[in-house]
Formats: C-alpha cells, structure tokens, sequence
C-alpha cells in the first residue's frame, strides 16, 4: 500500500493575546491519499482556514506536524517550505489573487518562470486555451469579469501540475451559476492531472461532489458521510 501523500499529525493550534488563549485547531489528525478529493467543511470561525494555511506551510503549528509526500514540513526553514511549496501544490481563493498589472497569460506563465522553466509560453497558452480563455489571453484582471478571473487563477494554479491543489473558498465571491461553472472545471482538470484536491467550502452541495468531507467544529475535525 502507498504511504499517504499528505499526513497531519496531532494538530494544534493557539493564539494568545490581551485577553487570553484562543485554540483554534485542537488535536487534527488524518491523512490523504493521492488523486483524492477532500472538502473541509464548518462554520466560520471553526479553523478551515487555518487547517488549510497549515497545511500549505503557509502558518506555523502550535504543536504537531505536516508531512507534504514524506517531507515533514515543520523540520524546514521558511525559505525551504517555499520550494516544496513550488514543487508540488497550487492554490486557488476566493479573490483571485492574480497580479493587477499583468495580463492573463503573463499570471499563469509566472510560478513556471518562477520555476525555472525554459519555456512557459506555450504550457500558458494550452492551459488558458483549456479553461476557455484563449481570446483573453493579453486582457488585464481589471477588464475580465469575477468568473474569468478565477479561471486564469484556476489555469495559473494547475499549469505547474502540483501534486496538491488547496482550494480555499473557490467559489465564494462568485454567483451561483458562474461557481458551478468553475466547479465543474476544477474537478475536471484535478480528474485529468490526477491531483489531490483539498477543498475549504460552505457550500454543502459543492462538498458532497468530493470523495470524503472534514467537519471542522469548535477546531476540532471529523470525518462525515
């Protein structure tokens, strides 16, 4: 049996500040297996963010570990959870985050550029031509409507074929017939490129499309039919 590609040991998490100690995430303990999609799902404020910050070595634990295909993600400086980060997971938020003076193509050739790649035009061009941009391919953010930004995020996120996609409210800023749009194409490319999809939501329909749901409640974590 192949050993889990992302494996969360014994998590937690805690702030402290003038008023006291806030736990935010309390003894969360699972694996993942490869090409699985997973929905974390909760109220706000029941730690789906920060799990999911964690997890990309984005935040520090209070206590526990990480471990990104075998790596244990805590035993590494900053600079080196970035290269693991480059070399195996893409993300996708709520905002978009594409970089406002660059076109379309120029955010998805950028984490190729970044990663050293000869020649990132043409994986660019194929991936915004998948995702149906590719007469916008020289068009700002500003000029593109909220659904067409998030399938240049999409493009941008899947180009470098990251092991893991972590997704955080994908969905969330768009409406209703535009996020089922994006949804569907998220699941299609995590399909063909064979990705591990984590999947931040509220939307109970989206979440029950993944192969297994997390409940977070009070920063404590549960798997769910």
């Amino acid at each position: 049996m192949s050993s889990p590609l992302i494996a969360v040991s014994h998590l937690y998490k805690s702030v402290t500040d003038a008023t006291g100690t806030l736990d935010i995430l309390r003894d969360i303990d699972f694996t993942l297996n490869r090409e699985e999609t997973v929905a974390i799902v909760g109220a706000s404020g029941s730690g789906k963010s920060t799990l999911l910050a964690i997890m990309a070595g984005l935040d520090t634990p209070t206590q526990g570990a990480v471990q990104l295909a075998g790596q244990d993600m805590f035993a590494l400086n900053e600079d080196e959870r970035a290269g693991l980060r480059a070399r195996h997971i893409g993300f996708v938020f709520q905002s978009f985050q594409l970089l406002a003076a660059l076109t379309a193509l120029e955010n998805v050739m950028l984490p190729l550029e970044l990663a050293g790649h000869p020649d990132p035009k043409p994986l660019a061009k194929e991936i915004l031509s998948r995702v149906g941009l590719a007469e916008r391919l020289n068009h700002y953010p500003k000029v593109m409507s909220g659904g067409e930004q998030q399938r240049v995020a999409l493009a941008r996120a899947f180009v470098v074929k990251p092991q893991v996609l972590l997704a955080d409210e994908p969905t969330g800023s768009l409406d209703h017939a535009t996020g089922e749009t994006i949804m569907q194409l998220m699941l299609e490319l995590n399909r063909e490129l064979g990705t591990t999809l984590v999947l931040v939501t509220h939307d109970q329909a989206l979440s029950k499309r993944c192969d297994r749901r997390l409940m977070m409640q009070a920063g404590r974590a549960t798997w769910v039919d």
